[in-house]
């Protein structure tokens, strides 16, 4: 095991997939000699090359067309978004037409781009720069939503969906870059998909995933210490395709949710999760599904405010203890 941090992690994700295939190109604004916007394309244009790591004009809308159409003409380009906010400036290309191609093609072309870049509130950017759409991408077949908690995880969660034909979306949050675990030393590629129990317990479900994973342990380490309430953890890694199967196998365990997401809570992942649990498990169920998200307003720019605003241990250890009481 080599201790990485999610941004080496990342970066070792994309030399690798770049050396395995050399249809492999990373686009994006400032990815080449700046090194990236969060640096995590640092030393890339170096080892190779101005051809495979291109920087673009400031036009989400023109360089994410160009990734769409090269994706369909047999490239695997993954595209570098400085803020997944941006998303909205080339909805067209994303969601009109690469979710879309395969199957109005009758699957004679595909479309395995990945559009990856930071999604994330909590860095007191306003609220332009704080969004979270995961459900948005998500509403829409055809695509794979991908959102890591940890430097394993987003190393092989990111090969996985360069490997992948359809569009994957891998969305990473700033404040993760800097945070260290252990990866694999030999290949590890992480199937899509898969969710992953990142504590065992038997008193409370959490389900969650991105930072809000990290919030959770750190939430559960507290009730077992203070509460002796036994918490599992199971963080789902991507969004679509979704693990339910390990998410009502860890309900019918300890029959009790709490679903932990930094979306806002009116038509989130949250959203949904609560009603596939109700409707495949509500006889395992001993009390209702709770649910913790981002409070319902447009990311505060104050930074204490904004804390409070989104997920943090004690708002997730509130509300534990509310869905067992």
């Amino acid at each position: 095991m080599a201790v990485l941090t999610y941004r080496e992690a990342i970066r070792a994700a994309l030399a690798e997939e770049l050396t395995r295939d050399e249809n492999v190109v990373l686009m994006g604004e400032e990815v080449a000699q700046f090194h990236g916007a969060y640096k995590v394309s640092e030393g890339l244009l170096e080892k190779f090359g101005p051809d495979r790591i291109v920087d673009t004009p400031i036009s989400e809308a023109g360089f994410i067309g160009m990734g769409v159409g090269a994706s369909m003409l047999g490239i695997r380009p993954v595209m570098e978004l400085m803020f997944w906010s941006f998303y909205s400036v080339a909805f067209d290309q994303i969601l009109n037409n690469a979710a879309n191609v395969r199957y109005m093609s009758g699957g004679l072309i595909n479309c395995p781009i990945v559009i990856r870049g930071p999604a994330n509130g909590g860095t007191n950017v306003g609220a332009t720069h704080s969004h979270t759409p995961e459900n948005v991408l998500a509403n829409h077949p055809g695509v794979k939503v991908i959102v890591p908690s940890t430097a394993r995880d987003a190393k092989g969660l990111l090969k996985a969906a360069i490997r992948d034909n359809d569009p994957c979306f891998f969305l990473e949050n700033t404040l993760l870059y800097g945070e260290k675990g252990e990866v694999p030393d030999t290949e590890e590629v992480i199937p899509l998909g898969v969710a992953d129990i990142k504590r065992e317990g038997t008193d409370l479900t959490i389900v969650t995933y991105g930072r809000s994973v990290l919030h959770s342990l750190a939430a559960a380490s507290i009730l077992e210490k203070e509460h002796d309430i036994s918490v599992e953890v199971v963080d789902l890694r991507t969004i679509r395709p979704l693990d339910i199967d390990t998410v009502l196998a860890s309900v019918k365990k300890t029959h009790r949710v709490l679903i932990v997401e930094e979306q806002k809570p009116f038509a989130s992942v949250g959203s949904q999760l609560a009603y596939m649990i109700q409707r495949e498990a509500f006889d395992e169920l001993d009390g209702p599904i709770h649910r913790l998200a981002t409070i319902d307003a447009p990311a505060i720019y104050s930074p204490p405010v904004e804390v409070e605003q989104l997920p943090n241990p004690q708002r997730v250890l509130k509300a534990a203890l509310a869905a067992v009481a």
